[in-house]
């Protein structure tokens, strides 16, 4: 999945998840892509920050980054980041690792071979995106989660 900043043509500032770059221009060319706020379809990539995630093997009770690129981030983020990062990582508490089992595991759980159990772990892009065309309820976490034998 690829995420993109996008705005529309009434400054309007919002995030969308595709599956690809291809994906987000035939979807913006067929008038699939709008504003949530506004509903013009009106809209393009905003320029984005490169995404440098954290070392994966490190736990760390350090706030959110709070600078953005043109000031201060506003309370109001600051708490709906801390919101989402605590609501994960209750969700978490409740869920199973299972590595990079994770596809097997899920599709096992669908296809009713299993007892569906809340689980998280690794998958590929392509195995997310095969998961999705079969009808597979998956979703990124907001946050990186390291496997627990990497955890210091």
């Amino acid at each position: 999945m690829i995420v993109y900043d996008l705005s529309c043509s009434q400054g309007h500032r919002f995030e969308g998840w595709f599956g690809s770059s291809a994906d987000f221009a035939d979807q913006q060319a067929r008038g699939l892509v709008s504003c949530p706020q506004c509903g013009t379809d009106e809209v393009a990539k905003a320029p984005m920050a490169p995404a440098v995630p954290a070392k994966g093997n490190s736990k760390s009770d350090q706030p959110v980054p709070t600078q953005m690129a043109r000031g201060e981030m506003p309370a109001e983020v600051k708490q709906a980041l801390k919101a989402l990062a605590e609501a994960q990582a209750k969700a978490l508490e409740s869920s199973t690792w299972v590595g990079d089992k994770f596809a097997e595991r899920a599709r096992s759980m669908h296809y009713g071979e299993v007892d569906e159990a809340p689980i998280h772990g690794q998958a590929t892009k392509d195995e997310a995106a095969e998961m999705l065309a079969e009808g597979i309820a998956v979703a990124p976490l907001l946050f990186p989660v390291a496997p627990p034998d990497e955890l210091n």
